[in-house]
């Protein structure tokens, strides 16, 4: 694909300085760029970069004061990071949009329906009774089970696991590897030390535009829905339990785990490797700093909490700098209590 400067600044709203004919296909960090790439300059660490790139293009700051002369031509706009983000997205739609038809060997099972455009990949397996939208991106191996549901414009990418009756929205994205349906961890004790599985009868629920990191897993209910709400994003390698609900446009990084029956809130930010125990809630817009181990529910709207077990973020930066100086308070301890012998 290519395109030229001034197409590339009508879709950003941006304006040109230079050459606005000049055209670019790829897209390039600012240093690293070659002839025929658009970068973009956003961190003022990067400026020494836009006198030297050899890009034929990169996106700037409207508000940018150019100390030396620049030879790639300039799109100026009001946010070049969310710029370039938007030039992201259209690129890798593109992109997706040229995957079309159907791969054989595939499978596709009675009385299932797919909508117009869209793309199957070899190996992919779509159980019976199952409603696909239209645009939807299957890629290969995929497997599809029974009485699914999905929306228009989802992608779906190799090797996902959507067990019977998953409900999946529009505009969702499930990266490889990832599992939607499997059985929550319900066990009942028995008096002689073994354990009895619980069956696990309900599914999992994708609201529209969710995104699903590889390989993160989400636990069907044990009855009712194990709910994503819509605009969620969730990182790979993240574990959701049975029953767990999590509100819209929250985002849970890499590793973390959470437990059943949980509720988190809407606008919610859960940095890496957060433990949540099961039954408590989490109120809107909470932060949860990476390696936390959260043991009870956080009730008020906005609180940044940090540490296990997880407390106010700014009392536990206090708690960590006493404790890094627990060895020298030690010493001064047993000094005094020498002192206090004689």
């Amino acid at each position: 694909m290519e395109f030229t400067v001034q197409q590339i600044a009508d879709l950003l709203q941006g304006t040109v300085e230079g050459d606005n004919q000049i055209k670019v296909s790829t897209l390039a960090k600012i240093e690293e760029a070659q002839a025929g790439a658009l970068a973009f300059l956003s961190n003022p660490k990067y400026e020494p970069f836009l006198y030297s790139t050899q890009g034929s293009a990169v996106i700037v700051s409207d508000k940018l004061e150019v100390k030396k002369p620049v030879s790639a031509a300039l799109i100026r706009v009001s946010d070049p990071y969310s710029s370039f983000s938007t030039l992201l997205h259209y690129y890798h739609t593109a992109l997706l949009a040229s995957k079309t038809g159907v791969e054989e060997p595939c499978h596709m099972g009675a009385e299932s329906q797919i909508g117009e455009n869209h793309y199957r990949g070899a190996f992919s397996y779509i159980g019976n009774n199952c409603r696909i939208g239209q645009n939807v991106r299957i890629f290969p191996q995929v497997y599809i089970g029974d009485n699914v549901r999905i929306g228009d414009n989802t992608t779906i990418f190799a090797g996902a696991k959507l067990y019977t009756n998953t409900e999946v929205g529009s505009n969702c994205t499930i990266h490889a590897g990832a599992v939607l349906g499997s059985d929550g961890f319900g066990f009942a004790p028995q008096p002689d030390g073994t354990y009895k599985a619980i069956p696990q009868i309900g599914n999992v629920v994708l609201e529209d535009e969710v995104s699903i990191g590889a390989n993160a897993t989400i636990d069907c209910a044990t009855m009712g829905a194990t709910r994503i709400r819509k605009g969620t994003k969730i990182d790979n390698l993240v574990q959701i339990a049975h029953n767990v609900e999590v509100g819209q446009n929250t985002v849970i990084a890499s590793q973390t785990g959470i437990s059943g029956s949980t509720k988190i809130g809407d606008n919610c930010v859960i940095a890496g490797q957060v433990g949540i125990v099961g039954h408590i809630s989490i109120a809107n817009k909470t932060t949860v700093g990476a390696q936390s181990g959260v043991s009870k529910s956080v009730k008020e709207t906005g609180t940044i909490i940090q540490g296990s077990p997880a407390f106010d973020y700014k009392q536990n930066l206090r708690a960590m700098t006493v404790f890094r100086k627990l060895p020298e308070l030690q010493r001064e301890v047993e000094l005094l209590k020498a002192k206090s012998e004689d």
